[in-house]
């Protein structure tokens, strides 16, 4: 017994996604080249910055924001750019 045909199905998830992606861009976020951007180890993070690991897991701490996969942590330069502008601004 088919309840609904995969056709209708799948418009219907195309349409919400594509829904979802408008709101999503139209909120002023993050344009999509942005999506693709490297993302920075713990290590890469702190060499870039000059800065010690010690000093980035403090600041995670304090709010720095990161990605968690698995037991890796990872940043994405821009993010942590615009909270340390943020931070200076305060």
């Amino acid at each position: 017994m088919e309840i609904i045909n995969y056709e209708a199905l799948s418009r219907c998830i195309r349409d919400a996604v594509r829904a979802e992606l408008q709101e999503h861009f139209k909120k002023g976020s993050s344009p999509p080249q942005q999506i693709n951007e490297r993302l920075l180890s713990k290590k890469e993070l702190s060499d870039e910055l000059g800065v010690s690991l010690v000093t980035v897991t403090d600041w995670m701490k304090k709010g720095l924001p990161f990605l968690r996969l698995h037991k890796r942590v990872y940043f994405k330069m821009s993010e942590v750019l615009k909270i340390m502008q943020q931070k200076i601004k305060d």
